[in-house]
């Protein structure tokens, strides 16, 4: 796919030293660029091809302070080195090295351009190769540039785009445009140490005409500042919260992963070249394959999670399903079904239970294999709480609180898998993989329900603070990969209390098949479709809905409403499928309908009406696959609004084409111009309150 404007030149330039220094930017550029010339815009001459440690740091779009000095003055006496090579016909690769001799502190920058699409990324490590322990290092900025926006003028701030994250609440995710003045600072990060407890940590910075994506990858605790002066240059730092810390010989430490994306023109249309690039670069592909889009059951909701399951009780419900030809594509077994106290939180023993399932899980998968349905099954190796093998043999490898806030007290009982000790992730590595092995499981899902920012700060000297951060989210990720490399086909399910840990490192790994613990709700479903579309274009819903045990007495109608709130690339059903009495007609039909629908959501994706959790409005969206020559637009008219029928212009369709157009609660099939579906707009009229429509158009 082409990029949406011509950047990729003015990349090209600047990455020659790890970057796409922000000067190049087609909608922002270096503070001293004539605005009227955006486009033609080019970096200091010393920026085309840096030959000298002096050229190179004043490039550079990272800074920290070491031994109480701004990098910017040290690194321009420094050693400075640079290599660059192909990874594939898409990526470029580069590496520069700065070396300090005084006191054997090494710094490299490797960073990758994306010939197809106009983003560049790069991660810094900075390891002592000296003999004895270093200076203070401190206040490590991943990020740290300055943004103009050619074209602004008094009326005109930059508007810095953040999302909520997902603390399990009805608008997580929420979209959040923000205008910026002179002289504030806008500041962003997350709680708790998860990175998106409290907000995402992907942004999009708008000025006039065009602007930049930056996506801070780190599984940790990350905060970001947004400051605007009067010339409407922005100031953006992002990083690590805390660093102030020696390093010891041989010791290493890294920054986030830090991603941007250079726009122009439509801002919608930079978060579609974002999805595309996702889709391309970033999603896992176990043996080169996408992750599909899927229909996902459990039994989670009749067995206390696993608690009170065992082999024959998840062996009946396979068989149900597809008795019922519900064609399910996992079975997922959820928290309890290793040795525990009766309880899900009792984690740290690793083991199956054997008086449940005395042929172990594999009976389980085998059968469910035996008929097409592969296994999901649940792991929280990070928490560790009491009576378990982990609490009573390895306290070494145990981390313990300190400062927790009242509302969090319950975990002081509750230690942390420490990820940054190499003899405990060996371990985790060996137990789990085997576990993987031994029990037949195609899909690892790692939870992670605690804070984990006050169990790293705990015992830190004041020269070491933030050094067990850093090395437990190098641990973590060296685990997943590791995993990942001893099983070439597994996939993994990033959770983490439902989306709390799905930073760019984390999905470059995994999916997020539980995009937050606000379950069921339609408004809330609708609301976190609308806004996790923006960044993800994969992840997954719970559906508890179709059955009247739980509806009680409400009308098929409302069942169809909340099962479409929840569609996505991948639905869990959390069907009761004992009971003979549902209306498993309605459930074919909808399980149907969903898997015709699926492949469109990893296509574009255009919100079609304002963000709103209130309940007497439309919502509606858009997701467009071209490759496919169709989409579909799903409409949603709440249950207090007074609209019947509302209509919705699909730009970006051919003009000169003709589409047919399907509405699936109907029997009939229109056809209409590409011109009129973007001139007139799709009609979609729903009587009922609620009601929810599911459009689907193809090009002939």
């Amino acid at each position: 796919m082409s990029p949406p404007f011509d950047v990729l030149s003015r990349i090209r330039i600047v990455a020659a030293i790890l970057l796409v220094y922000c000067a190049c930017s087609a909608a922002f550029a270096r503070d001293d660029a004539k605005a009227e010339a955006a486009d033609e815009a080019r970096p200091p001459a010393q920026f085309l091809e840096p030959t000298t440690a002096t050229d190179a740091s004043t490039a550079i779009p990272f800074s920290f302070i070491y031994d109480q000095k701004p990098s910017r003055d040290l690194m321009k006496n420094w050693k400075y080195q640079r290599t660059k090579r192909n990874l594939d016909e898409g990526r470029v690769q580069y590496e520069s090295t700065w070396n300090d001799p005084r006191t054997g502190l090494v710094i490299r920058m490797k960073g990758i351009l994306y010939e197809k699409y106009p983003v560049v990324e790069w991660t810094v490590t900075f390891k002592n190769e000296g003999k004895t322990d270093t200076p203070i290092l401190e206040s490590i900025q991943a990020l740290d540039t300055r943004l103009t926006s050619p074209g602004a003028t008094t009326a005109s701030n930059p508007i810095l785009h953040s999302f909520k994250g997902s603390p399990a609440e009805l608008d997580d995710y929420h979209p959040r445009p923000s205008p910026i003045p002179p002289g504030e600072t806008i500041h962003i990060g997350t709680t708790g140490g998860r990175p998106c407890n409290t907000n995402l940590p992907y942004f999009n910075l708008e000025g006039a005409g065009g602007g930049v994506i930056i996506a801070v990858g780190w599984p940790g605790q990350w905060t970001s500042s947004w400051e605007c002066d009067i010339s409407k240059t922005v100031h953006v730092l992002a990083g690590q919260e805390i660093t102030h810390l020696k390093l010891l010989p041989g010791e290493e430490v890294r920054t986030p992963l830090v991603a941007l994306l250079f726009w122009k023109g439509d801002r919608i249309r930079s978060h579609n070249t974002w999805r595309r690039w996702m889709l391309e670069y970033n999603l896992p592909r176990p043996r080169g394959e996408l992750p599909p889009p899927q229909l996902v059951a459990c039994s989670s909701h009749q067995f206390g999670e696993m608690i009170g399951a065992n082999e024959d009780n998840q062996k009946l419900f396979i068989d149900r399903y597809l008795e019922e030809k519900l064609k399910i594509d996992y079975w997922w077994m959820d928290a309890g079904w290793y040795k525990n106290d009766g309880t899900w939180v009792n984690t740290g023993t690793w083991e199956v239970d054997p008086k449940r399932f005395p042929h172990g899980l594999r009976a389980i998968t085998d059968h469910g294999r035996e008929k097409g349905v592969r296994s999901i099954v649940w792991f929280e190796p990070e928490r560790v709480t009491k009576k378990s093998e982990l609490f009573e043999t390895r306290p070494e490898w145990l981390l313990s609180p300190s400062g927790l806030p009242a509302g969090l007290a319950y975990q002081n009982d509750w230690r942390l898998f420490n990820l940054g000790n190499p003899d405990a992730l060996k371990w985790l590595i060996d137990r789990v993989d085997g576990l993987i092995h031994s029990q037949g499981i195609d899909l690892y899902r790692q939870d992670f329900n605690m804070d984990p920012s006050f169990f790293w700060s705990t015992g830190e000297p004041d020269d070491r603070r933030g050094i067990a951060e850093n090395h437990y989210v190098r641990g973590y990720l060296a685990y997943w990969d590791e995993l990942l490399r001893r099983n070439p086909g597994l996939r993994i399910d990033s959770c983490a209390s439902g989306g709390r840990r799905n930073d760019l490192e984390t999905l470059r790994r995994a999916v997020p098949l539980l995009r937050s613990d606000y379950l069921f709700e339609p408004t809330g479903q609708q609301c976190h479709t609308y806004g996790i579309s923006f960044w993800y274009p994969y992840h997954g819903t719970g559906t508890l809905i179709g059955a009247s045990q739980i509806f009680g007495s409400k009308i098929e109608s409302d069942v169809v409403y909340a099962f479409r709130s929840h569609m996505a690339p991948s639905v869990t059903a959390c069907w009761d499928l004992r009971r003979k009495d549902l209306n498993y007609d309605l459930l074919r039909k909808l399980t149907a309908q969903l898997h015709e629908t699926q492949p469109y959501y990893l296509g574009d994706y255009y919100p079609l009406t304002p963000y709103s959790t209130q309940n007497d409005v439309w919502m509606a969206w858009r997701f467009d696959r071209p490759d496919l020559g169709g989409g579909v637009v799903q409409a949603f008219r709440r249950p207090a609004s007074l609209e019947e029928t509302r209509r919705f212009k699909l730009g970006g369709l051919d003009p000169t084409a003709r589409y047919v157009v399907k509405d699936v609660d109907l029997d009939e099939v229109k056809e209409a111009s590409g011109r009129e579906l973007i001139e007139q707009g799709l009609a979609v009229t729903l009587k009922n309150q609620p009601q929810a429509a599911v459009v689907i158009y193809k090009r002939k």
